[in-house]
């Protein structure tokens, strides 16, 4: 067998389509594996269940979380996935084994009230704010992703519609529905503000910074720590707690979790399983404080 990690990794971004920095996970955790088979005299293509399960409890004894043992050996499952089905070895050592155990991270979600101060920071008195408030009307509003929010086009915007197109995770599309202070804010954003950030330049993209080129990840991870700095709020504020809170208070308003599972574009509907377990301790929290019989009344 080719030792080459090459086709696997060309694999996964042409034929899944993966992201590239989910690519260079899957690299990094690839080569560091081959190294350690290599230093115990063994190459990747003899590896087999032991060495694996070895490398785990190696892993673990060097202080490596659950969580990044558990991407490690996905990594490596993976690979020897691929090399399976593609004829090269007639098994996969790596499927036999079991994740170790780690706990649920729960997503966490704000309430309305501080989603709704972070927001109103931004007064539309400028091109920049102007620009800052439709985003994160738009992030909140319908709960997309950072990458989908810095790659959105003005074309997949459908303003009379009330409807926006992302493109997801795995290139996939989906459409979901715009609320009217979006509407507004996206409106005044394109016809007025937008057009000044362009300085007459031609570009598809919808958010741009000051110069005309397309916001960065990095610079909406800014603009919600500087919202949050404004608003006067404690908590650590990221984007994605905006997605998180867009979810999170759909359930508690009655949504049904197949509906939220296709606004959010999760391929899976586990994966959005997660926020009933959000919701879950939010009500646990609402009977601890106001029933009359609870420990905390």
């Amino acid at each position: 067998m080719d030792e080459s990690l090459d086709p696997y990794l060309e694999f996964s971004a042409l034929e899944k389509k993966l992201a590239l920095r989910t690519i260079k996970a899957y690299s990094n955790d690839l080569e560091r594996f081959k190294s350690w088979l290599s230093e115990n005299g063994v190459v990747l293509s003899e590896a087999d269940t032991s060495n694996i399960a070895e490398y785990m409890a190696f892993l673990s004894s060097t202080g490596y979380s659950p969580v990044s043992i558990v991407r490690k050996l996905s990594s490596i499952r993976g690979f020897f996935r691929f090399v399976q089905s593609s004829g090269r070895r007639s098994d996969n050592p790596a499927e036999l084994l079991h994740s170790p155990r780690q706990p649920v991270r729960l997503p966490h979600a704000v309430s309305v009230e501080v989603v709704a101060a972070l927001i109103d920071v931004w007064k539309g008195d400028s091109p920049i704010s102007t620009r800052n408030r439709a985003l994160l009307e738009l992030a909140y509003g319908s709960g997309l992703r950072e990458s989908e929010l810095t790659s959105l086009t003005v074309s997949r915007i459908f303003l009379e519609d009330a409807l926006v197109r992302p493109i997801g995770k795995g290139s996939r599309e989906r459409l979901v529905p715009l609320g009217g202070a979006a509407v507004r804010w996206l409106s005044s954003y394109i016809d007025t503000a937008r057009s000044l950030l362009v300085h007459g330049r031609s570009t598809p993209v919808l958010f741009l910074t000051y110069r005309g080129n397309p916001l960065s990840r990095m610079t909406v991870w800014n603009i919600v720590r500087r919202s949050a700095e404004m608003a006067g709020i404690k908590e650590h504020i990221h984007p994605h707690i905006l997605r998180h809170s867009f979810a999170t208070h759909l359930l508690r308003g009655g949504a049904d979790l197949r509906v939220v599972q296709e606004l959010l574009g999760h391929a899976d509907i586990k994966t959005t399983e997660i926020y009933t377990s959000v919701d879950t301790t939010y009500l646990r929290g609402v009977v601890d404080k106001y029933h009359p019989r609870s420990v905390n009344a």
